[in-house]
């Protein structure tokens, strides 16, 4: 998953690139990168680290131009080595080209094969390499046929923006997995993954990109380009509402943090229980625990706190402190657990081994009883689509019953939200890509069927 970003027409853009980046953060902290265009020459800065290490006034101020490029990255497709951070930057005969792109290419093993085989050079493991050798080797007359040719032999999740030296494309996909959306500043334009990124440049929205569109940017003007073949129906991502974006943007017409409060309302109709108070794994599921306390009348409280300053450490626990990560993210405050009914409501379960240190964390404190709630469903496939998904078998829900699940927790009860339930309290945005939960895919796994790449999930490098 990753945050990108593309400026056109504003002033020191790259100072803007810079703090839409830092509102995508979220979206990926292994590294980022900046280009910028200054009518003559393109400008590049990226490196590893969070967009603040990364970079200083110093380089900001080298960044000239008025068009830029940006990209945050956490990797599903190639390693976190420099090589794969992006935008990915190439030279070819209309112009300097830097791409960005958030999602899963689930045909680039077979593209790359292709071409290697024809001659191409490939210097990183990221799947968006393929697209810019597409964009370089097509045979199609002009930029526009080319970036539209390119972009026409993709499978699998793409919202990708691109600059040619001052023109900006961007795109999303066929079935438009991962949101885009457009805001205007000044006589300027952005394109963003979230809305969060136009509200701290001040920027105007305009409204999200539809599945399968282009369109290209430049002198001011957005203009559309061919549409790429749509498919029906459009299957945006929900496990973007359920975890991955940040709760004060707005996705396909939705609110996130809305939509959080809506899955923890049918959660509670769905798993009621008789507890003494609610809390939130901090901080995604904020949103998902307060509309559980609003539906049930069970008072929400801030029973776990997160230390949001947790980096690298060079101390490493005994190996009986079982607890030691999750201790150095979490605390439970004492006074409101113990000799308490706590419901503790978390977003999604993955792997499940932070939640059950989490509860053993509670138990230690006097929680009286613990009943876990989670705002969506078992998590049971792998994602092929831009989330960095553990393997099938890494997944607890694809390995044990729910009541297997529970007394792995140590919980006195655990609850899910249906798929069903799910879907239906943000239907107005639907139909949504549920293939995390229910197994159906709804782009081909290209690679998967030609044996090129494990169906037990993308391998991280």
């Amino acid at each position: 998953m990753c945050g990108i970003v593309a400026i056109s027409g504003v002033e020191k853009a790259a100072e803007q690139a810079y703090l839409a980046l830092y509102a995508l953060q979220h979206r990926g902290q292994e590294a980022a990168g900046i280009v910028t265009f200054d009518g003559t020459t393109s400008r590049s800065h990226k490196g590893r680290g969070l967009v603040s290490d990364v970079f200083s006034a110093e380089t900001l101020s080298g960044l000239r131009g008025d068009v830029a490029v940006g990209h945050t990255r956490y990797s599903t497709a190639g390693g976190n080595d420099i090589s794969n951070a992006q935008p990915l930057t190439a030279r070819f005969a209309r112009g300097d080209l830097a791409l960005a792109h958030n999602g899963n290419l689930t045909n680039h093993l077979d593209l790359r094969a292709r071409l290697v085989a024809d001659g191409a050079i490939i210097r990183s493991s990221a799947d968006s390499e393929a697209l810019v050798h597409l964009i370089a080797k097509s045979k199609h007359y002009g930029v526009d046929a080319q970036v539209d040719d390119a972009l026409s032999q993709l499978e699998g999740a793409f919202s990708v923006v691109i600059s040619v030296d001052a023109t900006i494309y961007a795109a999303c996909d066929p079935r438009g997995f991962r949101p885009l959306v457009l805001g205007r500043k000044g006589s300027g334009h952005v394109v963003a993954s979230e809305t969060c990124a136009l509200d701290i440049l001040g920027a105007e929205y305009v409204r999200d990109l539809q599945p399968g569109e282009v369109l290209r940017i430049r002198d001011g003007k957005v203009e559309p380009l061919r549409q790429l073949k749509r498919a029906q129906p459009p299957a945006p991502c929900i496990f973007e509402l359920v975890y991955f974006a940040r709760p004060d943007s707005r996705l396909w017409g939705v609110s996130v943090d809305r939509a959080r409060r809506a899955f923890g309302q049918r959660l509670a109709r769905e798993h009621p229980v008789e507890a003494d108070a609610v809390i939130a794994v901090p901080d995604s599921a904020n949103s998902a625990a307060l509309g559980f306390a609003e539906e049930s009348g069970i008072p929400f409280e801030l029973g776990l706190l997160r230390n949001h300053y947790v980096g690298r450490t060079f101390i490493q626990p005994h190996q009986e402190d079982r607890d030691f990560g999750a201790r150095m993210k979490y605390n439970p405050v004492r006074e409101i657990v113990d000799g308490r009914r706590v419901v503790i409501v978390d977003d999604s379960l993955v792997r499940g081994t932070t939640s059950k240190s989490l509860v053993r964390m509670l138990r230690q404190v006097g929680a009286a009883e613990v009943h876990f709630r989670i705002g969506s469903p078992p998590v049971r496939w792998p994602c092929f689509y831009g989330i960095d998904m553990p393997t099938r078998r890494e997944l607890i829900g694809a390995e044990l019953e729910i009541s297997e699940i529970a007394a792995k927790l140590g919980v006195d009860s655990l609850g899910y939200l249906s798929l069903e339930g799910m879907t239906e309290a943000v239907a107005e945005a639907g139909p949504y890509c549920t293939a995390c939960f229910s197994g159906e895919y709804p782009a081909p796994l290209v690679d998967v069927e030609k044996g090129l790449a494990s169906p037990e999930g993308p391998l991280r490098c």
